[in-house]
């Protein structure tokens, strides 16, 4: 036998240790998980459902350190995977509880999914106080704009 765990066997058992009262402990479970989305191999509903766990510890963990690796970890997912807005969607709601240099990670995660229902919220962000949110924000409504135009209606 080769040892070989299944992606999802990887990401199951970081989520066991997720409850673990050591915070050291529970960020190396979220770099589990981050790893794991990052190389692709997950199914897109096991990646998806990662991703909405992500989120809850995201919106709800008071560890700033633990919603930073959540957030990382969910762009992180964005690369080999088309995140629909619905599994990103909370976010979006809880925007404005997160701290400039979390806003970054949420800002990209909305512009990564390719859905216009992102847009407004993103674009509130183009004039925030910070200038690294402000160029988060522009970055994010341009991927946006950019991801939502079609080959077939005359734009590139």
């Amino acid at each position: 036998m080769s040892g070989y765990r299944s992606p999802t066997a990887w990401i199951e058992s970081a989520w066991r240790e997720l409850d673990a009262p050591d915070a050291g402990r529970r960020d190396g479970c979220l770099e589990v998980v981050s790893d794991v989305l990052e190389t692709g191999l997950p199914t897109q509903d096991d990646a998806e459902r990662a991703v909405e766990r992500l989120v809850a510890v995201a919106l709800s963990d008071e560890s700033y350190v633990l919603r930073e690796s959540a957030l990382h970890a969910i762009c992180t997912a964005t690369t080999p995977y088309e995140l629909p807005y619905r599994v990103v969607e909370p976010l979006a709601a809880g925007v404005d509880g997160f701290e400039p240099l979390l806003l970054g990670y949420v800002l990209a995660a909305l512009g990564s999914t390719c859905d216009r229902a992102a847009l407004p919220v993103v674009e509130r962000f183009l004039h925030h106080p910070h200038p690294y949110v402000r160029r988060e924000a522009a970055d994010a409504v341009g991927e946006l704009r950019r991801l939502r135009e079609s080959p077939g209606e005359g734009t590139a």
